[in-house]
């Protein structure tokens, strides 16, 4: 029973970690206004910490990972894997600095996550993969984030002040 729970948890963490984010901006656990605060979480944990755990499962765990999402092992599950790794990293850095950062990290990620979500609309099209990693939880995810991630960005973006040069 624990041994399910804990299985049940890890192949939903990306939607555990948005409900997270989503409760600890509710709370205010962070200072500022509302897309501020849902950023900073959304950077940290479903943007972030799924994409440190993704990278950790095609990289070190890729036979697991590709049954998962209804594939076969393949090599270029370590160049994905570190792919995941950047951005979850990026964007875990990303949650606590300037919004340029944010916005670039924002765009790798968006760029990144919206290209999984076609890529696992192709496999369920062409090939009737309906797996749990490719049909569930991670393709909403991959959709879910970036666009809410570009309008938390655009929400935040202060005017820019006249006369200021940026280099």
């Amino acid at each position: 029973m624990i041994g399910e729970t804990i299985a049940f948890t890890l192949r939903n963490l990306p939607a555990f970690l948005f409900i997270i984010a989503l409760g600890a901006t509710a709370l205010g656990i962070r200072r500022g206004p509302v897309p501020h605060r849902m950023l900073t979480w959304l950077l940290l944990l479903p943007i972030g910490l799924s994409g440190f755990w993704a990278g950790i499962g095609h990289v070190f765990f890729p036979a697991m990972a590709a049954s998962y999402i209804g594939w076969q092992t393949s090599p270029f599950q370590l160049e994905v894997g570190m792919a995941d790794l950047a951005i979850g990293i990026t964007a875990c850095i990303a949650a606590f600095r300037s919004w340029e950062f944010r916005a670039a990290s924002v765009c790798a990620a968006s760029v990144f996550l919206l290209g999984d979500a076609v890529g696992h609309v192709h496999q369920m099209l062409t090939a009737g993969n309906f797996a749990p990693g490719n049909a569930g939880v991670p393709f909403f995810m991959d959709v879910i984030c970036p666009l809410l991630a570009i309008g938390l960005l655009i929400a935040t973006r202060e005017p820019a002040q006249s006369g200021a040069v940026h280099a």
